[in-house]
C-alpha cells in the first residue's frame, strides 16, 4: 500500500486558508484535515476537534519538551503545533492529509519531510488582504497593521514552496489545489505504477 500524501497549505493570516480548505475537502472527500493544537481561544464559528484542538499553554509546553510535534510555532502570542505521531500513523495507513498551518510551521516540515507537498496561498492584493482581515471583526487597527506587516514578510517565502495559488475566488483556488493533489498522486517517484500485465495488448 502506498503511503499517504501530506499536503501543507499555508499563507498569511486572513488569506482565507480555512475557507479554501473546507471547499477542497468537499471536492476531495478522501482527503483528511489534520487538526492542529493551539493555545489561543476558539473563534465563535470554531469547534474543538474539528477546526483546532485547544489546550492550555502549560500542556503545550510539556508536549514541546517531549518532542511530540512535527512542527510548532508561536504566532501572535499563541502556540500552534502538529503532533508528529498522529501524522505518521495516518500516512503509513495510506491516508492523504491536509495541514493548514502558518509559514513558520510549513518551513519546519520542509526540513523534516522532504516528500511533503507545500502550497502557498496568496491574496490577489494587499488591499484585498486588509479588507478580509478587517471584515472578520476580530482585530483592532493596531492588530490589523501588525498582521499586514507580517504578511508582507511571509509573502517573500513563497519561493520556498512547491506551488503558489492565488486566492482570488475560493472555488478556483480549491480547484487548483485539487488538481495539484491529483498530479502529485500520479508521480512515479511516489509509487504510481501501470496496471498489472495480462490484459489485451495492441
Amino acid at each position: 500500500m502506498a503511503a499517504g500524501l501530506l499536503v501543507v497549505l499555508s499563507g498569511p493570516s486572513g488569506v482565507g486558508k480555512g475557507t479554501v480548505c473546507r471547499q477542497l475537502l468537499a471536492l476531495r472527500p478522501s482527503l483528511q484535515l489534520s487538526v492542529s493544537l493551539t493555545t489561543r481561544q476558539p473563534r465563535p464559528e470554531e469547534k474543538s476537534g474539528c477546526d483546532y484542538e485547544f489546550a492550555a499553554p502549560s500542556h503545550f509546553q510539556k508536549l514541546i519538551s517531549e518532542d511530540a510535534f512535527l512542527e510548532w510555532a508561536v504566532v501572535y502570542g499563541h502556540y500552534y503545533g502538529t503532533l508528529g505521531k498522529r501524522v505518521e500513523e495516518n500516512l503509513l495507513q495510506g491516508t492523504d492529509l491536509l495541514l493548514e498551518i502558518d509559514v513558520q510551521g510549513a518551513l519546519q516540515i520542509r526540513r523534516r519531510l522532504a516528500e511533503a507537498v507545500l502550497i502557498f496561498l496568496a491574496p490577489p492584493s494587499m488591499e484585498a488582504l486588509r479588507e478580509r482581515i478587517a471584515g472578520r471583526g476580530t482585530e483592532d487597527a493596531v492588530r490589523i497593521s501588525r498582521r499586514l506587516k507580517a504578511a508582507q514578510q511571509e509573502l517573500a517565502a513563497y519561493q520556498l514552496y512547491d506551488y503558489l495559488v492565488v486566492n482570488s475566488r475560493v472555488e478556483d483556488a480549491a480547484a487548483a489545489i485539487d488538481a495539484i493533489i491529483a498530479a502529485e498522486k500520479c508521480r512515479v517517484s511516489r509509487g504510481a505504477r501501470p496496471p498489472a500485465s495480462g490484459g489485451e495488448q495492441r
